[in-house]
């Protein structure tokens, strides 16, 4: 159904046809005894169920623009980054979420904040349609950038750690014995951003793009908004990995530049 200003605004019938295709993989997923149709189903209903709860809130502080529901709202939405990241990530370290909560605080933060006021500039500077669609972009692809950062490091770490106690046994300093396993995660971290960039326009209009032009944006004002968060996003995976690695080296190996054991002796 076409609202006054000329959008779709899909009804509850459109919405059910929509969740179809979700029942419709389900049943494929139990068609081919693959076993998961139960978590896609719930993974699914858990999105609907957020997705609506924050449609919601997110009016409620776009009609209120209040500086401290923003930047509440963004602290919740941290936190919840922070926590998705602990579900994803196996291997654990001393001080994991202090390690992972200040990566993402200051990589994301201080990207968002830069973004924000010196590339899109909106006013007031925490009006909350800019800062919080624009912060959480930038967030959701740090925390995914975290999570392949540090299970990385932590695995190559784990793989070559005769290689690296070797090193260390010969005079390297912990840096240098694992500087193979920092570029190898800060490489991986980057890949599905820089994947992304690659197709976008080609293979595909990324989502902030085509939601701009659903909601009768002009394209090539939608394309230069594309273009600065994709910039926003890189630098934002970048700072928070580089910080989430940097920690992470702190924590495996000694002041006196030795690899702490009780991390890795269940190899």
């Amino acid at each position: 159904m076409m609202n006054q200003a000329g959008i779709i605004d899909p009804g509850l019938l459109d919405m059910a046809f929509g969740y179809g295709m979700i029942l419709l993989v389900a049943g494929l997923f139990r068609l081919i005894g693959a076993g998961r149709e139960k978590d896609l189903l719930w993974a699914s209903l858990r999105m609907v169920v957020q997705l609506i709860a924050i449609g919601f809130l997110l009016r409620l502080i776009f009609a209120v623009q209040n500086p401290l529901a923003t930047i509440l709202i963004l602290f919740v939405m941290g936190t919840f980054a922070l926590q998705v990241s602990g579900g994803r990530i196996k291997i654990r370290v001393p001080g994991f979420y202090r390690i992972v909560g200040v990566s993402l605080l200051f990589g994301c933060g201080l990207v968002s904040v830069y973004f924000c006021f010196f590339v899109v500039g909106p006013s007031p500077w925490y009006d909350s349609r800019y800062l919080i669609p624009l912060a959480s972009m930038i967030l959701g692809n740090s925390m995914n950038g975290a999570s392949l950062a540090m299970e990385r490091y932590l695995s190559e770490v784990r793989e070559r750690r005769d290689e690296i106690e070797t090193a260390l046994s010969l005079g390297a300093s912990s840096a240098a014995a694992g500087a193979s396993a920092l570029r190898h995660a800060f490489r991986a971290a980057l890949i599905p951003i820089t994947n992304s960039m690659a197709a976008a326009g080609l293979v595909t209009l990324p989502g902030m793009m085509t939601g701009q032009i659903l909601s009768g944006t002009d394209p090539i004002i939608a394309v230069k908004y594309q273009i600065a968060i994709m910039c926003a996003i890189v630098a934002g995976v970048a700072a928070t990995t580089l910080l989430i690695l940097f920690q992470c080296q702190r924590v495996c190996f000694t002041p006196s530049h030795q690899l702490r054991q009780n991390l890795f002796s269940n190899d």
